[in-house]
């Protein structure tokens, strides 16, 4: 078994603070180009069918009813519930395209619906919208497929989560970020306690087979103790899995965040102490350290997967459906077919224009070439599983691992000094002090960093 500890040395971490990618694809969308169309996608689909691996959906739903001053996600901020109606007809419309190109033999066994705020629409669009899902695609019966949603708890009614269950999602993801007020307050969240824990066991009491919750480290006013106290309630409340993500203050590219007042942000030692005693304190509950932002109890699929080495990450972060192939609808929505990545149009207009002239909603995408899924493959298995065996690479690419990558492995000799990695005669391991900065090693791996403006990622830490 993996070791599945992580060693917090705030020495490193201050050493190896930069900007890169957070690896939910390879090559990052950064390399998506408006020369991958929608008859690129079309081949890629007709190959893949040949393949037949199972399906996974995306579903965007971008409406907020206020803005969060943090987001960065694209979203329609909006009182007017009647909105969505057109939104969620053109979603049919894609739906209906998408799968008169898909083999109706493939079975979807992962679905998920993000945003924005998915609740946001009606229970009868709710029901519309799955039952639309289910007369275009095969989804997994018997509940044992992984449909998930994210559910803001301002936006659930009273029979929601029941409502949820009914329609097939057995999993969720809470929107908590902080339950201290004032930070609430500063990111325009106000979100009572009772709120969330209500939506939480509404979720126990339906059966979701798994409830996370999201929480934000480096917020206007966030302090140690303040942070501390969140910890502490969202242990008592024992989620099967957390996100703790880092707030990337980047006002030039997101402008609800310029409503934050820098001077309110902790510092950056600060944050440094807040994920310290969130590591120590989730770790000494019981939680494992997935990687990134995420941890898991034991028995959650993650972890499970984790020690399995059968972990994936894919663009709604880990994954335990390596074998999927992911078709995202809605505006901005990415998905991945065989050796391609695409992106619809991320404006509402464009999106409703192209599904109103019968094509795809295709702005971009990117088809890899073989070396791009060589340093796809080791970046997947270092960031899912901290372990590499170059042996396994050099039977599957034909290629000599240290020929190929000897740039990188002098950079991981550097990072085997610093306690980070261990260098084995074939494989390569991250060792407890390295997993918090996974991102740093992966980045060796990328053969297109150079070239692109490091104010396009966040910082790793």
């Amino acid at each position: 078994m993996a070791n599945q500890t992580t060693v917090f040395d705030a020495a490193l971490l201050q050493k190896y603070a930069k900007s890169g990618p957070r690896y939910t694809s390879y090559p990052t969308a950064v390399q998506f180009h408006p020369g991958f169309g929608e008859d690129d996608y079309r081949r890629k689909v007709e190959q893949s069918n040949r393949v037949g691996n199972p399906l996974s959906l995306y579903f965007h739903i971008p409406f907020c009813d206020t803005v969060c001053f943090y987001c960065g996600c694209n979203k329609v901020v909006t009182k007017d519930r009647d909105r969505a109606a057109p939104y969620l007809s053109q979603i049919h419309r894609e739906l209906e395209l998408q799968s008169e190109i898909f083999d109706q033999r493939r079975v979807v066994t992962q679905l998920h619906w993000g945003g924005g705020t998915p609740t946001f629409i009606s229970h009868q669009q709710m029901r519309q919208l799955m039952a639309k899902t289910r007369s275009c695609f095969q989804l997994l019966d018997g509940d044992e497929g992984e449909f998930s949603i994210e559910i803001d708890p301002r936006e659930v009614e009273e029979d929601t989560i029941a409502l949820l269950r009914e329609i097939g999602f057995n999993r969720m993801s809470l929107g908590v970020q902080d339950f201290d007020l004032r930070v609430q307050q500063a990111v325009n969240r106000i979100q009572p306690e009772e709120q969330t824990l209500a939506t939480l066991e509404a979720a126990r009491r339906e059966g979701f087979k798994s409830v996370s919750i999201d929480l934000i480290y480096g917020l206007p006013f966030q302090s140690v103790a303040s942070f501390e106290r969140t910890l502490q309630r969202v242990i008592e409340i024992s989620p099967d899995r957390l996100s703790i993500f880092n707030y990337a203050h980047l006002p030039q590219l997101f402008k609800p965040q310029r409503r934050i007042n820098e001077a309110d942000l902790p510092s950056g030692e600060e944050k440094l102490e807040i994920l310290r005693l969130s590591i120590e304190r989730l770790t000494a509950a019981g939680y494992l350290f997935i990687g990134m932002d995420h941890f898991a109890k034991p028995d959650d699929e993650l972890a499970i997967a984790q020690r399995e080495k059968s972990l994936y990450r894919n663009f709604q972060g880990y994954s335990t459906h390596a074998d999927c192939d992911l078709i995202g609808i809605g505006s901005t929505s990415i998905g991945q077919v065989g050796n391609s990545y695409s992106q619809n149009q991320k404006g509402m207009d464009e999106y409703a224009q192209a599904l109103a002239t019968g094509h795809l909603p295709l702005l971009r995408g990117v088809e890899l070439s073989d070396e791009d899924l060589l340093r796809r493959d080791v970046i997947t298995r270092l960031i899912c599983h901290f372990y590499l065996d170059m042996g396994v690479i050099e039977t599957r690419y034909g290629i000599n691992f240290r020929n190929h990558f000897a740039g990188p492995l002098q950079g991981l000799a550097e990072m085997e000094a610093d306690g980070l990695v261990t260098l084995g005669a074939a494989e390569i391991e991250v060792t407890p002090r390295g997993k918090l900065l996974i991102r740093n090693i992966c980045m060796l791996f990328d053969a297109y960093l150079e070239q692109t403006e490091s104010g396009r990622f966040s910082k790793v830490i």
